[in-house]
């Protein structure tokens, strides 16, 4: 019997977090979308810290349904979180997702928000 989609996701995601990991000097930026929120955090691996967080279930956005525009405004937070927390290069994490959509916007909003990668 075939795995579910989500199933799938995961598959991908560690497939590929065998080779992406985040450091204390260039963190991880995870995204996890679900079908009502998004999710960004910018995590230092080898200490197991999460340095930043940001999420469209926090107050300023609750409200809002998930749209390309609320992934683009976790992405400006998620950015501005990340560089008070003194970071300013990450690795991006797309969780499995496709690079589209939602997550593309919200990996185009924290390059605007000054992280590159």
């Amino acid at each position: 019997m075939r795995g579910s989609r989500t199933d799938a996701r995961r598959r991908r995601h560690f497939s590929v977090r065998r080779s992406v990991k985040g450091s204390a000097a260039r963190p991880r930026l995870a995204v996890y979308k679900s079908n009502r929120y998004i999710y960004a955090q910018v995590i230092d691996d080898t200490a197991g810290r999460t340095m930043a967080a940001a999420s469209s279930q926090e107050a300023a956005l609750r409200e809002r349904t998930l749209t390309v525009g609320t992934a683009s405004e976790v992405g400006k937070l998620v950015a501005a979180r990340a560089k008070e927390a003194g970071v300013s290069s990450v690795i991006f994490d797309r969780g499995g997702f496709r690079y589209h959509g939602r997550i593309k916007a919200l990996a185009e909003a924290a390059r605007e928000g000054g992280l590159e990668f």
